[in-house]
């Protein structure tokens, strides 16, 4: 259920190299040689819809909580010795940026029978489950069953974070060091579902859920990095990172992770979801950014973490 590319060491119980076949959870692409221990996802860059997935909200509606390209706009990763992971599933299915007890109880028909621990983004009907597409726009007519949310997380949810567990640990296992980047797509102005309700946002957003999943050298080296390219950056604010950015982190052992915004207007029609001239103008300037964090990982690493 996840297909691997660009592979010359696969990772456990994964296809060989060659093999590239498209299957329902996620792409993972896996470094050139020599690898270096940087991993980028894109949780969010799906939008093959499960069949099971019975929302009533409109295709465009759904279309806004796409990061649409997003893996597309990070594919030289790869060719810079990291790995870069994609979900082919849609977040308005299940998001795999949030933490599993995320749920929104009163979306269910019977009460769930693990723990659950709604955060703020269930409150503003996102949460592992939306209750919205757009605001005032619900996604579902009928109550969900436990047994449909236990599948989407079982089959879904669970697998992906798994592709990514993998990903980090065999890198940080190889190394001794991870550099994990979460990348995502915004909106150029919040709406009503966000905390910035009405505010036009800067070029990129780079977060670290407040300095406890990165190093902060690490984050002041994106952060200043994409300034220097000629970006408008903020630092967690209006975004502080996703629950995906826990996932792998842990910078006492240096297991870093940032989450990257990126804002649509710089690469896309917003109302048609169609790339437009600028979006290969900053696809090479992502590439130069991948370049520098690549040298600048061999730099934070000893000879012998990097072969």
């Amino acid at each position: 259920m996840v297909t691997q590319e660009n592979n010359t060491t696969a990772l456990p119980g994964a296809p060989m190299a060659g093999e590239a076949m498209r299957r329902d959870i996620c792409m993972v692409m896996l470094p050139c040689e020599p690898s270096l221990p940087i991993v980028f996802d894109s949780p969010h860059s799906g939008f093959d819809m499960p069949d099971d997935f019975d929302t009533v909200a409109p295709r465009e509606a759904l279309l806004t909580g796409w990061d649409a390209f997003v893996d597309e706009l990070w594919a030289s990763v790869p060719r810079h010795g990291g790995t870069l992971l994609a979900a082919n599933f849609p977040r308005a299915y299940i998001d795999a940026n949030r933490a599993v007890t995320d749920i929104d109880a009163e979306m269910l028909d019977a009460p769930w029978p693990g723990p659950i621990a709604p955060e703020k983004y269930s409150v503003r009907g996102m949460g592992l489950l939306r209750r919205y597409a757009l605001p005032g726009m619900p996604m579902y007519d009928r109550k969900l069953t436990v047994a449909e949310v236990r599948h989407r997380i079982d089959a879904y949810y669970l697998p992906y974070r798994q592709a990514l567990r993998v990903a980090a640990d065999t890198a940080y296992a190889r190394h001794g060091a991870l550099w994990h980047v979460d990348c995502h797509s915004m909106k150029s102005r919040g709406n009503a579902m966000n905390v910035d309700d009405g505010e036009s946002r800067p070029d990129m957003v780079v977060s670290d859920r407040l300095g406890t999943t990165s190093d902060p050298a690490f984050t002041q080296w994106a952060a200043d990095a994409l300034r220097d390219l000629g970006y408008r950056v903020q630092v967690n604010t209006p975004y502080q990172g996703g629950d995906l950015l826990t996932a792998v982190s842990d910078p006492g052992r240096r297991r870093n992770s940032l989450q990257i915004e990126i804002n649509r207007a710089l690469y896309m029609d917003e109302a048609r979801f169609v790339k437009h001239a600028g979006f290969d103008t900053l696809g090479r300037n992502l590439e130069t950014f991948t370049a520098a964090l690549a040298r600048w990982v061999r730099a934070q690493s000893s000879p012998k973490e990097i072969p």
